[in-house]
C-alpha cells in the first residue's frame, strides 16, 4: 500500500519534485565530496588515487552491472557485448588522443615529458566524465520512476543516490585533479555531470516506459568507463611505485574504497526490496502523467 500515491499530485508538481531532488541532490554530493577532496584529502592526492580505484571498480561491478542486469528488459548477451565494445571503443578513443599527441610534439624530444604525463593522466579525467554524466542521467531517471510511483519513495530514493555518490563523487575529484585540472575547473565539470541526472529526471517524467528501457544499456557504458579508467589509467600510475611501503596503503585504500561502495549499495538494495512491495503504484503513475 502506498503511503503518497503519485495519482493524488498534479503532474506539474510531481515534475517539480523531480527538478528540486535531481538538482539539490547533485549539488549537495558534488559540495561534500568537494570538501573532503579540498580540505581533508588535499595533502594525500597520491594515495587517493589507490582510493579512487577501490571506488570506481567498485561502483561499476557491484552497483551498476548488478542494476543493469537485474531490470531484466536487455538480453545477457547483448549487454555483454556493449561492454566489449565500449571496452574497445574507449581504448580507441585514448589511441587516437595519443597518436594526435605523439605527432604534435613529434620532434621535441623529452622537453614535452612532463606534459606528456600530464596529458595521459588526462585521458583518465575525459573518461571518468563520460561515465559519469551517463550514470548521473540513470539516476534522474531512476528518480523520476520513484516520484511517479509514490512521492515518499522518490525522496527516499533521491537521498540514497546522495549517500552513494559523495564517494564516487570524491574518486572523480580525485582522477580530475590527478590529471592536472584546477580546482575550479574541476568543480565546474563535475557539478556539470550532476546536473546530467536532472535531465535523466526530465526524460524519465515524460518518457518513463521508454527511458527506463533504455537504462541497462546507458548504464553498462557507464559502468565499461569506470573499468577502463581503473584498469588502464589509475593502476598503472600505481605501480610506478614499487616499494612495499608503497603497495600496503595502496592495498588498503584500495579496500576501503571496495568497503565504502558495498556498504552503501548493500544499504541501497535493503531498501529497494523493502520498497518493492511498492510496485503496484507504478500504473497510477502513467496514468497520472498521462493527465
Amino acid at each position: 500500500m502506498l503511503r503518497f500515491p503519485a495519482s493524488k499530485y498534479v503532474p506539474q508538481m510531481l515534475l517539480l519534485w523531480v527538478l528540486l531532488a535531481t538538482v539539490t541532490g547533485g549539488l549537495i554530493a558534488v559540495l561534500v565530496a568537494s570538501w573532503l577532496a579540498y580540505k581533508v584529502f588535499a595533502q594525500y592526492l597520491h594515495h587517493m588515487v589507490s582510493l579512487s580505484v577501490g571506488v570506481l571498480l567498485s561502483v561499476a561491478l557491484l552497483h551498476l552491472l548488478p542494476e543493469a542486469f537485474e531490470t531484466g528488459v536487455a538480453d545477457a548477451h547483448v549487454l555483454f557485448g556493449l561492454m566489449l565494445a565500449s571496452l574497445i571503443g574507449f581504448f580507441v578513443l585514448e589511441k587516437i588522443a595519443l597518436l594526435r599527441h605523439s605527432h604534435h610534439h613529434e620532434g621535441d624530444g623529452h622537453h614535452h615529458h612532463k606534459g606528456h604525463d600530464r596529458h595521459e593522466a588526462g585521458r583518465g579525467g575525459v573518461l571518468i566524465l563520460v561515465g559519469s554524466s551517463l550514470h548521473n542521467l540513470c539516476d534522474g531517471v531512476l528518480v523520476a520512476a520513484a516520484f511517479l510511483t509514490d512521492p515518499l519513495l522518490g525522496v527516499l530514493t533521491a537521498a540514497s543516490i546522495i549517500i552513494h555518490e559523495v564517494p564516487h563523487k570524491l574518486g572523480d575529484f580525485v582522477v580530475l585533479l590527478n590529471a592536472g585540472l584546477a580546482r575550479r575547473r574541476a568543480f565546474a565539470l563535475i557539478l556539470f555531470t550532476s546536473l546530467c541526472s536532472a535531465v535523466g529526471g526530465i526524460i524519465g517524467f515524460f518518457v518513463l516506459q521508454q527511458a527506463q528501457g533504455w537504462v541497462p544499456y546507458i548504464l553498462v557504458v557507464a559502468a565499461s568507463s569506470f573499468l577502463y579508467i581503473s584498469v588502464a589509467d589509475l593502476m598503472p600510475q600505481m605501480h610506478e611505485r614499487v616499494s612495499l611501503a608503497d603497495a600496503v596503503p595502496q592495498l588498503l585504500l584500495v579496500g576501503v574504497g571496495v568497503a565504502l561502495i558495498y556498504s552503501v549499495t548493500t544499504l541501497m538494495h535493503h531498501g529497494h526490496d523493502h520498497d518493492a512491495e511498492a510496485g503496484h503504484g507504478a500504473p497510477q503513475a502513467e496514468h497520472v502523467h498521462r493527465h
